[in-house]
């Protein structure tokens, strides 16, 4: 009987078992449309979006993948008069990350950048962000993430 492939742990996988913090290890490129497990839809994958305030510098704003980012909304919960994103050229230089690998644990555990979080992640109760590598994902809860990496819930999505 062939024994099952178990995931080699990502650096967020370590952080969060140290600090004891349930959560799940999924292979899923957030990425890509492939095809998610059963009882899992789009808008429980959240992207970690890394943007700049005029005021305060880098800031991350995590939504699902589902909506768009109201950069006025952002601005003004954060403290800014405007924000925009971080060039991607720029990316890793700045959070630590490349494009798909964005992460909240990450980040504040070597940046402090201020996180938000949409309030629509507090109906889902746990959602599922990068944990740090292109193909990995945790799945977690929003508001045990929220006090672990110290962000604030505020509805950050376009008005449709």
């Amino acid at each position: 009987m062939a024994k099952k492939e178990k995931l080699k742990k990502t650096l967020v996988d370590q952080i969060l078992d140290k600090a004891k913090i349930e959560h799940a290890s999924l292979a899923l490129n957030a990425l890509e449309n492939t095809q998610l497990p059963d009882g899992m839809t789009r808008d429980r994958i959240y992207k970690t979006l890394a943007l700049n305030g005029d005021k305060t510098g880098p800031i991350i704003a995590m939504l699902p993948l589902t909506t768009h980012l109201s950069e006025r909304k952002l601005a003004k919960i954060s403290g800014n008069k405007k924000v925009s994103m971080i060039p991607q050229k720029d990316l890793q230089k700045t959070t630590g990350y490349i494009h798909g690998a964005n992460n909240p644990v990450g980040i504040w555990q070597t940046k402090k950048f201020p996180i938000f979080i949409d309030t629509i992640a507090l109906e889902h109760g746990t959602i599922i962000c990068s944990a740090g590598e292109v193909g990995r994902s945790v799945e977690v809860s929003a508001q045990v993430l929220a006090d672990f990496v110290q962000a604030r819930f505020a509805d950050l999505k376009e008005d449709a």
